[in-house]
């Protein structure tokens, strides 16, 4: 007589400490979306040093494979960071990202800004570095093809905010395309200059063509707040 085998039994779910499920967006047996904050890296650098490789563990709740993050975010940008669940969910999310199927939307609030309501950049970039200044990104016509549109959404004084979305992904790419247009990102300290509160630049939504289909929103950090309500935000209709 055959005897099959035991089911595994499932591990138990864990909740992550209150500080890491607090910038749980969305999540789902599949995937899940955090809030990255603005300051902490992706991965861990060659130096290494805090990053989002540190919350793994305690993202596994419960789960045979530590998630993992399906794409990059600047170090200083904030807000939507979508992370695989499964090795078929990581394989499907890298295969959407490479494909460029994934809908970004991104905030930012510039240092002055364009005197159209939307328009487009058309603008290949690539990476230059030196001894003096180190690595960067610069428009250069060798360059990786890289598309940027944007829309207004608000205007100050000597600010105005945007809604970038990029039809590529290049390396900052919306840092570069806005200082090369003459309106730089306000506290962006490589492309422009530094500012109280560091970069304004939010991962404001995702959307995904999984199945079912992905959408997350982060929220409005902190640090970006005074600057969107001198553009005319209102936290009470987009919060």
């Amino acid at each position: 007589m055959m005897r099959g085998r035991l089911p595994r039994p499932a591990a138990p779910r864990q909740a992550p400490p209150a500080p890491i499920a607090a910038r749980i967006i969305l999540l789902r047996d599949d995937a899940m979306v955090l809030d990255k904050p603005a300051g902490l890296p992706v991965h861990r650098g060659p130096r290494g040093g805090a990053s989002m490789e540190d919350w793994l563990e305690q993202l596994r709740m419960g789960r045979r494979h530590l998630p993992q993050p399906a794409h990059r975010l600047d170090t200083d940008t904030a807000g939507c960071l979508v992370l695989g669940r499964t090795k078929p969910a990581l394989g499907a999310l890298g295969r959407i990202f490479a494909a460029g199927q994934a809908d970004k939307t991104y905030w930012a609030v510039l240092r002055g800004g364009p005197a159209e309501d939307d328009g487009a950049i058309d603008a290949p970039l690539r990476k230059t570095s030196s001894a003096a200044r180190g690595w960067r990104m610069e428009v250069h016509p060798e360059g990786q093809p890289a598309v940027t549109r944007w829309r207004v959404l608000g205007r100050g004084t000597g600010l105005t905010w945007v809604e970038f979305r990029p039809e590529t992904g290049r390396t900052h790419q919306l840092r570069v395309h806005a200082a090369a247009q003459g309106w730089p990102i306000l506290g962006d300290p490589l492309y422009g200059e530094a500012a109280p509160g560091g970069l304004h630049l939010l991962a404001r939504a995702i959307a995904l063509p999984l199945d079912p289909p992905l959408a997350a929103t982060a929220p409005v950090p902190p640090h970006m707040q005074a600057a969107l309500r001198a553009c005319g935000w209102d936290a009470a209709t987009a919060p």
